[in-house]
């Protein structure tokens, strides 16, 4: 993401280089505002990012969650709640149709852990960021879920 908006950046001043301080300001501004939206539409997968939220059967009865996502061009992975105590999904699909997500997972480390499934769509996709909007259920417990994605 870094690298994407560095290159931005020297592209901009290469333009404004070559177009030099004594061009005609209808040319410049004409070029900047060319560049501008190719520079700040380069985002990348939607669901790439780290994302926080939480979940929980009511109001009051809620739990934090972190999400950690990322692409490597053919499927998407990642973890909950990074650290000692992390589970990795075990799938995670996208479906860009209606922006739905479906998202599996096994806690290990205890023999009576429900497995995790969370269904969500994507909202305000073109907002970096973005929201996950949706279910959450382990074992018998359901819930809703939401999570913001961070910059």
């Amino acid at each position: 993401m870094m690298m994407r908006r560095l290159r931005g950046i020297i592209t901009l001043l290469l333009v404004l280089l070559v177009v030099g301080p004594g061009a005609r300001p209808g040319i410049t501004s004409m070029l900047i505002s060319g560049l501008s939206p190719t520079v700040m539409a380069q985002e990348g997968h939607p669901l790439v990012g780290t994302w926080h939220g939480t979940w929980g059967p009511n109001a009051k009865e809620r739990h934090d969650v972190t999400l950690v996502l990322e692409f490597d061009g053919k499927a998407i992975t990642g973890m909950m709640n990074p650290g000692p105590d992390s589970v990795h999904f075990d799938k995670v699909t996208l479906d860009p149709a209606n922006w739905s997500v479906h998202m599996e997972a096994t806690p290990k480390g205890t023999a009576k852990a429900a497995p995790i499934v969370i269904d969500v769509t994507i909202e305000n996709i073109t907002n970096r960021y973005r929201s996950l909007v949706g279910s959450w259920t382990q074992g018998t417990v359901k819930g809703d879920f939401k999570a913001t994605r961070d910059s």
